[in-house]
């Protein structure tokens, strides 16, 4: 464990770095798994075995490891990671100033494509054809869109599968496909990757891998896979290519939407540019593998105390920015209600599980997991809540969690004018904004809800 994986790989004959000979070997590999190997019953590629290079890569240690070596294993990763991408402003004006035509030709395709759609509905409207079939049809037409137009807007169709606030029914079914059964990329272009990121050929690392990916997201790919050295199950992420230019060129064009807004549209206050840089910033973020591992981590010393909760293992030999692997866990999605039952679990139990997790993630540590859709969370055999993708995470400051905390006792208490107040103190509200106006509503709204679940308690 003390050579580097780049020093390793250096020490590795000069024909397995070259491109050509790798994707051969590679197929070559694979056509002989179909031919002198049985499948594994968990995996229906094996990687044959060969001779061992002079250098392999380093063992997988087991789970006790000492956390000096994990440190050193986190280091290294980090190492490989030094190039990654932080998001600025200045970024994207450095590079799609100067593309003028190529940012011209995106705003077109973009704005053609979401235009259209717009008018569709328009029309659906007029018609007065706004039947629980049509919006179906049209929330399909949105996804198609939607996954069309990149990872960009991938993201915000994921944003808005989670709001039953701002869409219908029938746009959070369709939208929540986006969530992890996207189109996928050439599984060529992902082993490719990995050799590259990692240093090493695929067969010295993993003894097999699933042959396709069992699921596809808007920035990457994932494939079950065996570690070599220690036959343990993981899961393998391999990011989408060319998508940091992709996803840039769509935010320097989001960028300038934004100060057309704050510019011209009088009854949106907020600055949209600094809220499409918070959004560019985060996702940036979730391009870092090594970055979305640390927060793993964390989330798991934080969180994973308790037995009811899972947070996968991360395996920093062998991540890298572009690459993750992390511990394999089997679990139903939480969406997946008579799967969940078939397994003897009770679904108002996960519930609570998660309901109690929320809560220390938003009061106790201030640190949350920032996308909890269903395809993050998975319900185990063992009914525990295990939590996946740890890409965009977010933070509530100590005087926020006062803030809330100490409005959740004032409804406890139907004191609804400190309920009132407590808006200035969760910054939902200018100072000057009077809200004795809103103190009724409060009542009226709590004492109803309040009540009820005390009738519902005395049962």
């Amino acid at each position: 464990m003390a050579a580097s994986t780049s020093a390793a790989a250096a020490s590795l004959p000069s024909s397995l770095h070259r491109p050509a000979r790798r994707l051969c070997r590679r197929r070559s590999l694979l056509r002989a798994a179909s031919t002198t190997a049985p499948p594994s019953p968990d995996l229906s590629i094996q990687l044959s075995p060969r001779p061992s290079p002079p250098a392999s890569p380093p063992l997988v240690p087991s789970l006790a490891r000492d956390r000096a070596e994990d440190l050193q294993a986190e280091s290294r990763a980090m190492t490989r990671a030094a190039a990654a991408t932080v998001y600025t402003p200045e970024l994207l004006a450095s590079r799609y100033g100067s593309q003028p035509f190529q940012v011209a030709l995106r705003a077109a395709e973009v704005l053609s494509k979401l235009g259209a759609f717009g008018l569709t509905l328009l029309l659906d409207q007029r018609r007065g054809d706004e039947s629980s079939e049509k919006r179906r049809a049209r929330a399909v037409e949105l996804r198609t869109i939607l996954t069309r137009l990149g990872p960009t807007f991938v993201k915000i169709g994921q944003g808005l599968s989670t709001r039953p606030d701002l869409c219908p029914t029938e746009y959070l079914e369709e939208l929540s496909e986006l969530q992890d059964s996207l189109p996928t990329f050439p599984d060529e272009e992902a082993f490719a990757c990995i050799e590259r990121e990692l240093g090493f050929p695929l067969d010295s690392i993993y003894s097999a891998m699933s042959p396709s990916p069992i699921a596809a997201a808007s920035l990457g790919q994932v494939y079950k896979a065996r570690l070599k050295f220690s036959g343990q199950l993981v899961a393998v992420k391999v990011q989408r290519p060319g998508i940091e230019d992709a996803i840039g060129r769509d935010f320097y064009l989001l960028r300038g939407l934004g100060f057309l807004i704050n510019k011209y549209v009088d009854f949106i206050s907020t600055d949209a540019v600094a809220l499409i840089d918070e959004f560019a910033r985060r996702v940036f973020q979730e391009l870092n593998y090594v970055q979305e591992g640390q927060n793993a981590r964390r989330f798991k010393k934080l969180y994973a105390d308790k037995q009811d909760i899972l947070v996968p293992d991360i395996f920093w030999d062998y991540t890298s920015a572009k690459v993750l692997t992390m511990e394999w866990i089997e679990g139903v999605k939480l969406n997946q209600q008579a799967a969940i039952e078939s397994q003897g679990l009770k679904v108002l139990d996960l519930v609570n599980i998660g309901i109690q997790c929320s809560l220390r993630q938003l009061l106790e540590y201030g640190y949350f997991h920032a996308d909890p859709h269903p395809g993050n969370i998975l319900a185990t055999p063992e009914g525990k809540l295990a939590f996946l993708d740890f890409g965009m995470m977010s933070e509530t400051p100590e005087d926020a969690r006062v803030a809330i905390i100490g409005h959740v006792v004032h409804m406890v208490n139907r004191d609804y004018e400190a309920m009132a107040r407590d808006y200035y103190a969760l910054d939902f509200l200018e100072p000057d904004v009077d809200v004795s106006p809103i103190v009724p509503a409060l009542k009226n709204f709590f004492d109803d809800a309040l009540d009820s679940t005390y009738r519902r308690t005395m049962r």
